[in-house]
C-alpha cells in the first residue's frame, strides 16, 4: 500500500479531523454555558457540541484504522 517508514494520508486526515472536532466540540460547549445575547433560532439544538463529537469520532476512526504500525 505505502513504502515502509511512511505514513498514510488517512491517518494524517484522521489527525486533523480529531483537531477539528475537538476546536468544534469545545466552542459548543462554551456557547452552551455562555449563550450568545441573541441566539440563533435552532440554537436549543446545539449543533456545534453535536457536530463536534460527530467529526471526533470520525477522526479518532480514521486514527485507529490508519495508524501506523511496525510489520516484520
Amino acid at each position: 500500500m505505502h513504502k515502509p517508514g511512511m505514513v498514510s494520508i488517512w491517518f494524517l486526515i484522521g489527525l486533523l479531523l480529531v483537531a477539528y472536532g475537538i476546536l468544534i466540540l469545545s466552542a459548543g460547549v462554551y456557547e452552551y454555558f455562555s449563550p450568545p445575547s441573541q441566539a440563533p433560532v435552532l440554537a436549543g439544538l446545539h449543533a456545534a457540541i453535536w457536530w463536534g463529537l460527530v467529526v471526533l469520532a470520525i477522526g479518532a476512526f480514521y486514527c485507529w484504522r490508519f495508524q501506523p504500525r511496525k510489520t516484520k
